[in-house]
């Protein structure tokens, strides 16, 4: 009797296993999540700890450390220098030696945004932020209508099978509350969440926000930004974050790497849950879902909306511009160059090219950036300065 047990115990664990899989697309391994222990505010130890404590909340992945060696029980590439870290998770992202990783202070491309995850102190109920960092267009309209998209789309990878969707008070909600109902009409589905003050609507308040009225809050990044330090942090006095989830993955329409983010001021359980919120997308087959979610926007004639967010002067200016300079060959950039209003940032990498100097624009933790190579990194800083994209004092971020 107690064999027969033990077979049917290990037979539930092997189709537990195989329904993994089959969610998964990993037969017979678990997800692996990279973690970088260097440059937080409360040293290595709090990142390590934020591991330790996401091994014993679930077995359902692996954390491998990128960072100095320790004794911990955790695989660890070893590395000590930040510049190198962050290379050094690419690498591993690229080759398939991690699926997802945690770090902060990281600099993403323009187009790719984080979608934060909170506890809403209201009712303690959990909410998506889109977007938190990272910028995904310089027009503001246009932006907070992408936001909503990488929104859905972390939320589905999650499990929630038709987020509801909200649109914060801001400037410009009105547009993009036009824009995303013709994309919903157009036959991309947006399940708009009803406010919970009595005149309703799908614009949300602040009391939206502390409630967690709707599974994804659409509002542009640096509001964003703010609002997840004020919720991880409100109990603390702002030094600790340590409530939530992060700032969450970088998503970006063609980006394919998962990429979680962390604040310098994350404390031991945010570090603990962002690793299970990135282990959670890869269980939800996040590349995925953001494949499906951008061809189906597309169909339903997302890029034709978002042109027309662009008024005529701007976007005619910018598509002169655009013809009129070339950008000089592809180098390789981990320079960067802070002090740049968003507002000015193509038009800033645009100037470099004039001088023959590649550069992108990228949004890090702190704002916009433009990313040069090093060879050119303090050329590039004194011509903006003469251009007065930068203030005289400006220096290498």
């Amino acid at each position: 009797m107690t064999e027969n047990k033990a077979v049917k115990k290990m037979i539930g664990n092997v189709f537990n296993d195989i329904a993994d899989a089959m969610q998964t697309g990993q037969f017979g391994k678990k997800a692996r999540i990279g973690l970088t222990t260097l440059g937080s505010e409360h040293g290595v130890e709090t990142l390590i700890q934020g591991a330790e404590m996401a091994a014993q909340m679930c077995s359902d992945y692996e954390v491998i450390l990128i960072g100095p060696k320790n004794d911990t029980k955790f695989q660890t590439i070893e590395v000590n220098e930040e510049e190198m870290m962050h290379k050094t998770m690419e690498k591993l992202l690229e080759d398939g030696t991690i699926d997802a990783c945690v770090t902060m202070h990281y600099n993403f491309p323009i187009g790719v945004a984080t979608v934060g995850k909170v506890f809403t102190p209201g009712k303690g109920k959990e909410m998506y932020l889109a977007t938190t960092t990272g910028t995904t267009s310089t027009h503001r309209v246009e932006s907070m209508v992408k936001n909503a998209l990488r929104g859905i789309i972390v939320a589905k990878a999650c499990g929630i099978e038709n987020p509801s969707v909200g649109i914060l008070n801001l400037d410009g909600s009105r547009q993009v509350e036009r824009a995303l109902k013709e994309l919903n009409s157009n036959g991309y589905p947006i399940n708009f969440q009803e406010s919970m003050r009595s005149d309703g609507g799908c614009v949300m308040r602040g009391n939206d926000l502390l409630a967690g009225t709707p599974d994804v809050m659409v509002q542009d990044t640096l509001s964003g930004n703010i609002f997840m330090k004020v919720f991880s942090s409100f109990t603390t006095g702002g030094e600790y974050e340590s409530m939530g989830y992060g700032y969450g993955p970088g998503i970006g329409d063609g980006y394919d790497k998962t990429v979680l983010i962390l604040s310098r001021a994350s404390g031991t359980p945010v570090v603990a849950n962002a690793i299970k919120y990135a282990a959670d997308l890869i269980k939800g087959n996040i590349k995925e879902v953001a494949k499906r979610e951008f061809d189906l926007a597309r169909a339903a004639g997302g890029e034709a909306i978002l042109k027309s967010l662009i008024k005529g002067t701007q976007k005619a200016a910018c598509d002169e511009r655009d013809k009129e300079v070339t950008a000089p060959p592809h180098e390789v950039v981990t320079g960067s160059i802070s002090g740049i209003d968003i507002m000015d940032l193509e038009d800033a990498v645009t100037a470099l090219w004039k001088k023959g100097i590649y550069a992108e624009s990228g949004m890090g933790c702190t704002g916009p950036v433009v990313m040069v190579s090093e060879a050119k990194l303090q050329r590039a800083i004194q011509e903006l300065k003469e251009a007065k994209f930068v203030a005289q004092e400006a220096d290498p971020c």
